[in-house]
């Protein structure tokens, strides 16, 4: 009789699904997950979207601007591979604004339409964090997109109009796919990640970093694990080791509907389509637009080893320990603990990552501070994942308390940077960005024109060399001329720099009068001046 009971008890244990280790919830989103997640990414959607149009365009949100605005009214963008990144920045940002118009019409191209794009993409990174709650818990993925949430650089860079975010957004779709595919394959998480790692690469071309990365941090986390031989990995070998959620599914429940040919054909086909399609401009730039997209890399590799961005390889720690301390100690712990343990193959995965990728940028001579955010990418993992392994420790509930510190020490930092000191260069975020003053100058030149019987049509010569982003403020301005140097005018505005001044009030002071000098950047100072007969 017991003997028997014994083997009904083997029986229902076998035939019962995995427990999740994270016993504080069940294996069913609960009330409480659905209401953190959500309080989570509002919380992100409010500092990404709240005045979003607060700051000045930065000189590369300037350029991004014109290149949208040239594809918003002409249909024209071709790739350069010398000079600026991949074309899905704009084709996101085109749909963006052509939606926009519906409603505004002309004025759909707007500063706030065209960041929406990014921030709608920060908000997505918040999203996709959420989706690792099977390899990280509850407690460890409610972290880590706590982290993402309230990070000065992810909040800073989300109300940017450039490509970074796009490319985090991305790299973070390829992990989170694949992930889904490996626990239950279905055609559809395995085409998600392709079309992810296509975006990734008409995104920016630093994909090649990433990718390198990985195919270095994949055997290392095989090697590893295998050196360790720990009795968790050996015991689980047949099984997804890399989860502290739910355990996969068993082999035979994992059956893909389609077959292997039908599979990797179609993802083949899916990312050649969108690469060729975006990198071709949809076949206006055929097949020059795809050489380009090869090409590129030599007029990158030249630029990363000399350029005016050349830092020694401690700058990003130095950027990161004055804005991400939260994220550098709890990712630190993350990576520790990963290491120490040796039992979740996606841990010891993303810790390689982080340090793979940290080495990375840290070594390239070229550093920008948006590029910071592939480094604290899988540090919120990481941390994610440590605070998660304090919380089904001895330590408990007490795991609540460093991640509570922590993102109070992150909000405060990204409101302060965001709302306040957002063209403070002492900030290591705030990269050479556009004086608040410069809004002040545009403001005036729009108060002329507003006077003006044509309105619009009123002609101004920049002779600046230095001028950007004022080309996408100037953007409904026809008769707005870039010249670059000091030349004869008659147009009633001037917009004139701080070493043009004196040839300016030399050989046209007599038709010209300064009415306002204003900030454009550090080292950077515009004056503008109007016409002796027109009053200002």
């Amino acid at each position: 009789m017991n003997q028997r009971n014994r083997r009904r008890t083997r029986a229902t244990l076998r035939d019962k699904p995995p427990k999740m280790p994270d016993q504080a919830v069940s294996q069913q989103p609960s009330r409480f997950w659905y209401w953190m997640g959500g309080s989570l990414l509002a919380a992100a959607a409010f500092l990404r979207l709240f005045e979003l149009t607060l700051k000045p365009l930065h000189h590369d949100e300037g350029v991004n601007g014109i290149f949208l605005t040239n594809l918003f009214r002409s249909g024209y963008y071709h790739y350069d591979p010398a000079n600026y990144h991949g074309p899905s920045l704009y084709y996101f940002g085109w749909i963006v604004t052509t939606i926009n118009s519906v409603f505004y019409g002309k004025a759909g191209l707007s500063t706030f339409a065209i960041r929406l794009v990014t921030a709608l993409f920060g908000i997505g990174v918040v999203w996709l964090l959420l989706c690792l709650r099977r390899q990280l818990g509850t407690f460890g993925a409610l972290s880590a997109a706590t982290l993402a949430a309230v990070s000065p650089g992810m909040v800073f860079f989300s109300r940017y109009f450039i490509h970074e975010i796009l490319f985090v957004f991305f790299t973070l779709g390829i992990v989170v796919s694949r992930l889904r595919y490996r626990e239950t394959p279905r055609p559809r998480d395995f085409l998600l990640a392709t079309a992810s790692a296509a975006l990734l690469g008409t995104t920016k071309e630093t994909w090649i970093i990433t990718v390198g990365v990985w195919l270095i941090a994949i055997p290392c986390t095989a090697l590893y694990l295998r050196l360790r031989e720990s009795s968790f990995t050996r015991a689980n070998a047949g099984q997804n080791a890399d989860t502290p959620g739910t355990p996969r599914l068993e082999k035979s429940l994992r059956t893909p509907d389609w077959s292997p040919v039908r599979l990797y054909g179609t993802a083949a086909a899916l990312f050649i389509g969108l690469w060729v399609v975006l990198y071709s401009s949809f076949f206006t730039n055929f097949p020059q637009g795809v050489y380009d997209s090869v090409l590129t890399f030599g007029y990158w590799f030249r630029t990363g080893n000399s350029s005016p961005h050349d830092y020694g390889w401690t700058k990003y720690l130095e950027w990161l320990t004055k804005l991400e301390m939260p994220a550098l100690l709890l990712g630190a712990l993350g990576i520790v603990i990963a290491f120490w343990r040796a039992r979740e193959r996606f841990a010891v995965f993303t810790a390689f990552w982080s340090l793979g990728i940290l080495a990375a940028y840290s070594l390239v001579h070229y550093k920008t501070p948006w590029c910071a955010l592939n480094i604290i990418l899988p540090l919120f993992i990481m941390g994610g994942y440590g605070l998660q392994q304090l919380y089904q420790s001895f330590v408990g509930r007490w795991a609540f308390l460093p991640l509570v510190l922590a993102a109070c020490v992150s909000l405060y930092q990204a409101v302060n940077l965001t709302f306040i000191d957002y063209d403070d260069d002492a900030q290591p975020y705030v990269y050479a960005h556009t004086n608040r003053e410069f809004l002040s100058m545009v403001d005036e030149i729009d108060s002329l024109a507003a006077r003006w019987p044509e309105g619009k049509q009123i002609g101004i010569s920049i002779m600046s060399p230095e001028h950007w982003p004022l080309p996408w403020y100037l953007r409904d301005y026809p008769n707005a001329a870039y010249w670059g140097k000091v030349v004869d005018s008659s147009q009633p505005i001037l917009v004139v720099h701080q070493d043009q001044a004196a040839e300016v009030d030399r050989t046209l002071g007599r038709r010209y009068r300064r009415i306002g000098e204003y900030d454009l950047r550090p080292g950077n100072q515009l004056f503008l001046y109007l016409r002796r007969d027109i009053q200002p």
